[in-house]
C-alpha cells in the first residue's frame, strides 16, 4: 500500500488559462497519484522512479477560473492528504479569474531566502539577541510562523506565490539529526564528513524541510516558484575557476554536484514548470518512460554540470500583467577569468529576450536572483576590486595581487553580481532599457536574497537613459534570511558597507584596482534590517507596495511584525 512520504505541493498555478495546476508528491512505493478537487477537477499521474523514491507531478485540469477549490491526494485510490487529525484547514487551489477584469484584484508576491530547517550542529553565533528557556537559538522561522498565521487566521490575506530565493536545504551545515542519519549509513570521519555526500542524504535534507507541519501545510495552499543558491550545493559554488578545478580534484566532488542537481531536478525545478513546458521537457519525458530513472537522470545532471549552456534552469512565470523571470546565477557562470560572466552568452540572450519581447504586456518586471545585483557599496567595490586583481590589472594573472585575490575571494564570498563586472554592467544596461520609454512597466524590481539583511537600493544614472527618462522605478529589494543565524559581525559589516565611510574605502579600493567611475550610483531607502523576515510586494494595476515582516517571539508564540510599509509608486 502507497503512502505519502512528502508533499503535497502546489507549485504552478496558470494564470493564463485560470483552469490548471501542478502538484508535486512523494509516494513510499510505485502508484498513480491522483488529485481531486471539490469543484471536479482533477488530474493524475504514475510516479517515477530515482535511487529507490517514487516521485510525482500531477498536472490539474479543469479548474473554475476566478474560484478557490479545496483538493485531496489518492495514491492508487486510497486518500492520504489530508490527514484524517488534521488540524489544519483544507488545502487549496486559488485560481485568477480569466480574462482578468478592470477591477481585478492586486498579485501578492512573497519573497525570502536562506532558511535551515534546523539549526546546523554546531556552536552557533546568533547576535545579541538572547534566546529564552526552549526558544529557537536562532529565533523564529519566518515561514513556519506566516504558515501559522494563516492556518489560523481566516481573514489573514495569502500570498498568490511565494518565491523562495535559494538556501532551502543547506548540503554544506547539516543538522544534529541529518549528522545522526548520515553517521549510521557511512563513516563521517571520511570526507565530505558531515555534509552531504549523496542522492539519498539529500532525500533526508528535504524530509527535513518539508516534512516539518506547519511548512508542509503552507506548501500544499500556496504555490510556489524556486531557484538555487550556493548551499543547496556548498558554500561557494562556482566561486571562481580556480575554486572548481580545486573541488574536481577531490574525491567526492562529483557525487555532490551530481546528487545536488539531480535532487534539484526532482524537488525543485520540475515544479516551477507549466504543463507545456513539462510536456516539450525530453528529461521529463525520459525520466516517466523508464521503470528506474536514476540513470538517466544521473546523465543528465553530470552532462549539466560539464556544459552548463545544456539546461536552462531560469525560467518565466506570468501573473497577470507580471512577469517574473527567475534567473539562475550558480550553474549558468563562464568562469575563465578573462571571460568571466554571471551567465553564459545563452543564458544573458534568453534574459534580454524575456525582458524585452512585448514589453507593453506587462505593468510590473520581476528579475528573482538569488544574489543581489546592488549591495552595499563597499561590498560591491570590494567585489570589483577582487575581480580586477583575480584577472591580473595588478602585476598579471599569475601574481601574488592574482593569488592574494583569489583567497580573499574566496573566504569572504566575494562572488556577487559585483565579482563579474561585465555582467553587472550589462544587467544594469538591460534593466534601464527595461524600465525606458513610453512602454515602460511601473516598477523594475530586482527580488534577492542571500546576504542575512534586507534593505531596498535605487539606482541613478548620471548619462540620459536611451529612451528618454524613465519611465519605471527601478529597485532592488533584498530580504534574508527566512530562518538563520545573523552573527554580530554581519550586521556591523553590513551597517558599515553601508555607511559614508563604508563608501570612501571603497572607492579606494576602486582605485588601487583602476576600475574606473561607475556611471551608476545607489543609496540605500530602506533598512538594513536583520531578523527572521519575509518581504510582500502587492502590485495593482500600475500601482505597487512593499510590506516587511519579521517573525519574532511574544508571550503567545511566534508572532509576525510588520516593520515597513511602504508605497513604491506615485500613482496610488
Amino acid at each position: 500500500m502507497a503512502g505519502l512520504r512528502l508533499g503535497p505541493l502546489l507549485r504552478y498555478v496558470d494564470w493564463e488559462s485560470g483552469s490548471r495546476a501542478t502538484v508535486w508528491v512523494e509516494a513510499t512505493r510505485p502508484c498513480t497519484a491522483e488529485v481531486r478537487c471539490a469543484d471536479g477537477a482533477s488530474g493524475s499521474s504514475a510516479t517515477f522512479a530515482v535511487e529507490g523514491h517514487h516521485y510525482a507531478l500531477v498536472v490539474v485540469t479543469g479548474l473554475t477560473p476566478g474560484s478557490t477549490t479545496a483538493y485531496e491526494v489518492l495514491l492508487d485510490g486510497r486518500r492520504v492528504w489530508p490527514p484524517e487529525d488534521s488540524r489544519f484547514p483544507a488545502s487549496t487551489i486559488t485560481t485568477p479569474a480569466v480574462p482578468q477584469p478592470e477591477e481585478a484584484g492586486p498579485v501578492r508576491v512573497a519573497f525570502g531566502s536562506c532558511r535551515w530547517a534546523a539549526p546546523p550542529g554546531h556552536e552557533l553565533d546568533p547576535g545579541p539577541r538572547l534566546p529564552t528557556p526552549g526558544a529557537d537559538p536562532i529565533g523564529p522561522d519566518a515561514l513556519d510562523t506566516l504558515a501559522v498565521r494563516l492556518a489560523t487566521d481566516p481573514t489573514a490575506v495569502r500570498p498568490d506565490v511565494l518565491l523562495l530565493l535559494g538556501d532551502q536545504v543547506y548540503a554544506d551545515e547539516t543538522s544534529d539529526a541529518t549528522r545522526q542519519r548520515i553517521a549510521a549509513r557511512r563513516d563521517p570521519d571520511e570526507p565530505p564528513g558531515a555534509e552531504v555526500a549523496d542522492y539519498e542524504e539529500y532525500t533526508h535534507l528535504y524530509d527535513e524541510s518539508w516534512r516539518d507541519p506547519d511548512v508542509r501545510w503552507l506548501l500544499s495552499t500556496v504555490p510556489s516558484c524556486m531557484i538555487f543558491d550556493d548551499h543547496d550545493v556548498i558554500d561557494d559554488w562556482n566561486t571562481s575557476d580556480a575554486w572548481l578545478r580545486d573541488m574536481r580534484r577531490t574525491p567526492w566532488w562529483h557525487e555532490r554536484i551530481v546528487s545536488g542537481l539531480m535532487s534539484y531536478w526532482v524537488y525543485q525545478h520540475l515544479g516551477n514548470l507549466s504543463p507545456e513546458a513539462l510536456a516539450a521537457d525530453p528529461v521529463y519525458a525520459a525520466v516517466r518512460a523508464t521503470p528506474d530513472a536514476t540513470e538517466t537522470l544521473r546523465r543528465h545532471a553530470a552532462e549539466s554540470d560539464a556544459d552548463p549552456t545544456r539546461t536552462r534552469w531560469s525560467y518565466r512565470r506570468v501573473f497577470g500583467r507580471v512577469r517574473l523571470l527567475m534567473v539562475d546565477t550558480r550553474a549558468a557562470r563562464v568562469l575563465g577569468e578573462q571571460e568571466r560572466a554571471m551567465l553564459n552568452a545563452q543564458e544573458a540572450r534568453w534574459m534580454r529576450d524575456e525582458v524585452l519581447t512585448d514589453r507593453a504586456a506587462y505593468d510590473h518586471l520581476l528579475v528573482g536572483t538569488s544574489l543581489p545585483w546592488l549591495l552595499p557599496p563597499l561590498v560591491h567595490d570590494a567585489e570589483t576590486w577582487n575581480a580586477a586583481l583575480c584577472r591580473g590589472e595588478r602585476g598579471g594573472p599569475d601574481g601574488r595581487w592574482a593569488r592574494i585575490g583569489e583567497k580573499v575571494r574566496r573566504a569572504a564570498d566575494l562572488e556577487h553580481w559585483a565579482a563579474f563586472p561585465e555582467s553587472f554592467r550589462q544587467l544594469s544596461e538591460l534593466l534601464r532599457e527595461a524600465g525606458s520609454g513610453p512602454d515602460a512597466p511601473a516598477t523594475v524590481c530586482v527580488l534577492s536574497g542571500d546576504v542575512h539583511h534586507a534593505y531596498i537600493a535605487e539606482p541613478h544614472w548620471s548619462d540620459p537613459a536611451p529612451e528618454g527618462t524613465p519611465g519605471a522605478r527601478i529597485l532592488q529589494l533584498t530580504c534574508s534570511p527566512v530562518h538563520n543565524s545573523i552573527p554580530a559581525t554581519i550586521r556591523a559589516g553590513f551597517r558599515f558597507g553601508w555607511s559614508r565611510a563604508g563608501r570612501w574605502l571603497g572607492r579606494g579600493l576602486a582605485l588601487h584596482a583602476r576600475t574606473g567611475a561607475s556611471p551608476m550610483h545607489w543609496h540605500k531607502t530602506g533598512g538594513p534590517w536583520f531578523g527572521n523576515q519575509l518581504m510582500t510586494l502587492t502590485l495593482h494595476g500600475r500601482k505597487a507596495a512593499l510590506t516587511l515582516v519579521q517573525a519574532r517571539e511574544s508571550p503567545t508564540g511566534p508572532q509576525l511584525e510588520t516593520v515597513l510599509e511602504r508605497t513604491l509608486t506615485s500613482n496610488e
